[in-house]
């Protein structure tokens, strides 16, 4: 009895040994191991069942683990369990459907686009916004227009109604730009005019410049100076208003009409 516990004491601090020559990695890769199996088994269910994750966890594990110490630790899997597993996923990716049947997604930016045309123009049906895109080079069937503005819950077919004038000023608002010029006076008497732009979309005002003097050459620079501010915002302007005042020459008009803004005069 005697030399026996001699015998498991000596085995014991042989083990103890072995321990210290083994490095950390893989000490720490055995104690994640069993306590994912503890994990598992403590799942309420009539027996352990591996998942997807449970599955990558355990293979990226094992092979930390070295072969002589796979066999001596109580593991619920065996390395031939892992590779019927690695089996059973490139059979799954030959076998899984790469891509849903039926007819591919319209790109977002044409999605954008249909609705955008149905919301300014209010009594445009699928038929009208189908004939616009036309125009513009997107080749795009009439079924695809109804079918995109009856997901976004817009009428395809509206009822053709005359639209008063607020409710067609409402829908192009944000592609309206007005200016004009103010002038304040100062304690000196002094006279300055003030060049401001206002966004009907926003009412954001944008004051340009400031002169005693406006003339058609500083009217000019001010407009480019403020299609500059804008930057990739002045694509969305369609239409500039403004008065017949001398100082609104041809060519700041044409500083406006070079990226295709309208430009709408009032009535004199």
């Amino acid at each position: 009895m005697v030399i026996r516990l001699i015998y498991l004491l000596a085995c014991q601090a042989f083990r103890w040994l072995a321990l210290f020559a083994r490095s950390d990695a893989s000490k720490d890769a055995e104690i994640l191991i069993l306590r994912h199996q503890l994990t598992i088994t403590r799942r309420a269910q009539p027996r352990p069942r591996f998942s997807w994750s449970d599955r990558a966890v355990m293979a990226a594990l094992l092979r930390l683990v070295s072969k002589q110490r796979r066999s001596q630790v109580a593991l619920l899997v065996s390395p031939r369990s892992v590779l019927r597993w690695h089996a059973r996923l490139i059979a799954w990716k030959w076998t899984y459907p790469s891509r849903r049947p039926g007819r591919p997604a319209k790109p977002e930016a044409l999605r954008q686009l249909i609705l955008r045309l149905a919301r300014e123009n209010p009594g445009w049906g699928y038929r009208r916004i189908h004939g616009e895109l036309l125009g513009l080079g997107r080749d795009v069937a009439a079924s695809t227009v109804w079918s995109i503005l009856k997901q976004a819950g817009i009428d395809p077919s509206p009822q053709r109604v005359d639209c008063s004038w607020a409710t067609f000023l409402k829908a192009q608002a944000s592609a309206i730009v007005a200016t004009d010029l103010f002038h304040i006076d100062t304690v000196f008497l002094r006279r300055w005019f003030v060049l401001f732009f206002i966004d009907h979309g926003t009412r954001r005002v944008h004051i340009a410049g400031i002169t005693r003097h406006p003339t058609g050459p500083w009217i000019t620079q001010q407009a480019r100076n403020y299609l500059m501010d804008l930057g990739d915002h002045a694509e969305s302007i369609k239409f500039l208003i403004r008065d017949r005042g001398a100082y609104f020459t041809h060519n700041s008009d044409a500083v406006f009409q070079a990226i295709g803004v309208h430009v709408l005069p009032t009535l004199p």
